[in-house]
C-alpha cells in the first residue's frame, strides 16, 4: 500500500475509469439494455477507452482533459436516472457516482502533482 498521495489520486483515477468502462459495457449489454440483446449505446465506452493509456503513462494532460469528458456522462446518467425506471435508474446513479470519483481523483492528481512538482521545483509536472 502506497502512502503517496499522488500515487494514490492515480491508482484511484484509474480504478474509477476501469469501472466507468465495465458499468457501462455491463448496462448496455446485459443488465438494462435499451433493447433486449444488447444496445449500440454500450460504444459510449470507446472514449473512455482512450484516456486509459494516457492515465497508464502518467500524462498530466490525459488527466485535464478527462476531468472535463467525464462531465458528458454525469450528464448523460443524470438523465436516465430521472427519466428511466428499475435497474436502469440505479445504474444511472452509479454511473454518475463512479463519474464524480473519477473527476474527484483527477483534479486531486493534478493539484497534488502540481503542488509536489513546485515543491522541488521540477518541470515534470506538466509531462
Amino acid at each position: 500500500m502506497t502512502r503517496n498521495p499522488v500515487e494514490l489520486s492515480r491508482r484511484l483515477a484509474v480504478a474509477s475509469l476501469l469501472a466507468l468502462i465495465a458499468l457501462c459495457l455491463a448496462w448496455e449489454l446485459w443488465l438494462a439494455p435499451l433493447r433486449p440483446g444488447g444496445s449500440w449505446l454500450a460504444l459510449k465506452v470507446l472514449p473512455l477507452c482512450i484516456p486509459l493509456a494516457g492515465l497508464l503513462k502518467n500524462r498530466m494532460y490525459t488527466y485535464r482533459w478527462l476531468s472535463l469528458l467525464v462531465w458528458l456522462y454525469v450528464t448523460e446518467g443524470l438523465v436516465r436516472a430521472t427519466s428511466e425506471h428499475g435497474p436502469g435508474a440505479w445504474l444511472a446513479a452509479a454511473e454518475v457516482l463512479l463519474c464524480v470519483v473519477l473527476f474527484v481523483a483527477c483534479t486531486a492528481h493534478i493539484r497534488l502533482r502540481l503542488r509536489q512538482a513546485k515543491a522541488t521545483g521540477a518541470d515534470s509536472a506538466t509531462a
